[in-house]
């Protein structure tokens, strides 16, 4: 039997398709509470390694002197992992090219929030530390969350 005829327009239901389609479903195994999960724990990891193995004093300078804990980490972590899934959400719920816009935005953000280590980090090491951590955080979730957004091609052709 031949393929059904493409449309023109590739954001045009086929004949084949119905409005009633279900809607495309994710990869088994690409869970974003995984990545939330696996984003903190290495990023306390981290924090530990950088504490304990390279013997850094991790601070900043943000009004007073601020002492960059484990507890500080992981909900920074979390929050970042949560605020990245509900952007990833919402641009998947109002548009269709939702991967892309979402990980150019997560990387701008990335990039951007390296401002904060460089510039308050206390000492060469700290800044390169917390720079670190930044970058560690940053790429576990643009990296972990992209691959549980469905790309273009799956949002437009859901039997894809």
């Amino acid at each position: 039997m031949p393929p059904p005829h493409t449309p023109a327009n590739p954001y045009a239901m086929t004949t084949t398709q119905s409005a009633t389609t279900a809607s495309p479903t994710r990869v088994p195994g690409r869970s974003r509470l995984a990545v939330a999960g696996t984003t903190t724990v290495v990023a306390v990891a981290w924090w530990a390694v950088l504490t304990q193995a390279f013997n850094l004093t991790l601070e900043a300078k943000q009004g007073s002197t601020v002492h960059i804990g484990a507890p500080s980490v992981l909900i920074a972590s979390l929050a970042m992992s949560l605020a990245g899934w509900a952007l990833l959400a919402i641009l998947e719920h109002n548009t269709i090219a939702a991967r892309k816009a979402w990980t150019i935005t997560a990387t701008i953000a990335c990039a951007l929030s390296l401002t904060s280590p460089l510039t308050a980090g206390i000492g060469t090491g700290s800044k390169l530390g917390l720079a670190s951590l930044h970058l560690l955080v940053g790429s576990l979730i643009i990296l972990g969350l992209r691959r549980t957004a469905l790309s273009t091609k799956a949002r437009c052709n859901p039997t894809a």
